[in-house]
């Protein structure tokens, strides 16, 4: 099992998260949804007598399916010390509304306690492109004391965070989507990220943290890094003034889309009045 790609990979993103200082305690989540040939590869590993357990919502475009996810109120940091420990692979039932751990958790536990939030969105992102496979979850703190500044607005948040660094619009043209504070781990959190991740590939859900999602460990590790970096380069800006003197302008941005082959979400590009941070 230790010696798959897939354990390395997963293993890698959840200590290069630990590393940035994303996860302090058992902070944040990772999900994979896995392709047929991992799964037979470590099938020799699994359980399948496994009690079944209902997920807490339902997800038919899942079914059958298998997952490796981290614990509920397991640490990032451990999962290359005890990865069996700290690391579950589940499968869904036939019908959605239930799943079993097949491997893994070996000490008790459950997997992760936002399992709903990660299938709902898991299944929407399959709906959205086949090979989405990695949802991730993390307490960045830039990003975070952003969310006591800017207004939970798409629109805003996107624009601020794509002016820090040309790269920005490149990595993520469709933008950043924005979730009000609710309690974390209920379908109402679910529904919500659901919605922004039909058509965008970062949240940022308000004095909580991020939620980001790729077609590898690198692309969704990627995205997060990128807005965790230009959210810290904002706060060094707000830092000295309320006002930016000079920015990348709406026709800058335009320019960027045939250079890249990229489409911006042209909501992000309105005209600012007075340079005013987190105002239209």
């Amino acid at each position: 099992m230790m010696d798959t790609k897939l354990v390395r990979d997963f293993t890698k993103l959840c200590s290069d998260g630990y590393v940035c200082g994303w996860h302090e305690r058992n902070g944040g989540n990772l999900s994979y949804r896995m392709k047929e040939e991992e799964v037979e590869e470590v099938r020799d590993f699994f359980n399948e007598d496994a009690q079944w357990r209902e997920i807490g919502t339902t997800v038919p475009d899942l079914k059958n399916e298998y997952f490796m996810m981290t614990g509920s109120g397991k640490y990032f940091r451990n999962v290359e010390l005890d990865f069996e420990d700290n690391v579950a692979i589940i499968q869904v039932n036939e019908d959605g509304s239930k799943y079993k751990i097949v491997y893994g958790l070996v000490n008790g536990g459950r997997p992760t306690s936002e399992l709903p939030t990660h299938l709902m969105n898991l299944e929407v992102l399959k709906q959205r492109d086949p090979e989405m496979r990695v949802v991730y979850h993390c307490h960045p703190a830039n990003t975070i004391a952003l969310t006591f500044l800017l207004p939970c607005d798409d629109q805003i948040f996107t624009r601020e965070i794509w002016e820090m660094m040309t790269e920005c619009p490149i990595i993520f043209p469709k933008g950043i989507g924005t979730v009000e504070w609710m309690v974390p781990g209920g379908r109402e959190i679910a529904v919500k990220t659901c919605e922004i991740m039909k058509t965008k590939d970062v949240a940022v859900w308000f004095h909580h943290g991020m939620f980001a999602c790729g077609h590898t460990f690198d692309e969704a590790f990627g995205l997060m890094h990128a807005v965790e970096k230009a959210a810290e380069i904002l706060l060094k800006v707000m830092s000295v003034s309320d006002r930016k003197l000079q920015t990348i302008t709406p026709e800058g941005f335009r320019e960027i889309e045939p250079a890249f082959g990229i489409k911006l979400d042209e909501s992000c590009l309105y005209e600012r009045k007075d340079g005013r941070i987190g105002k239209k």
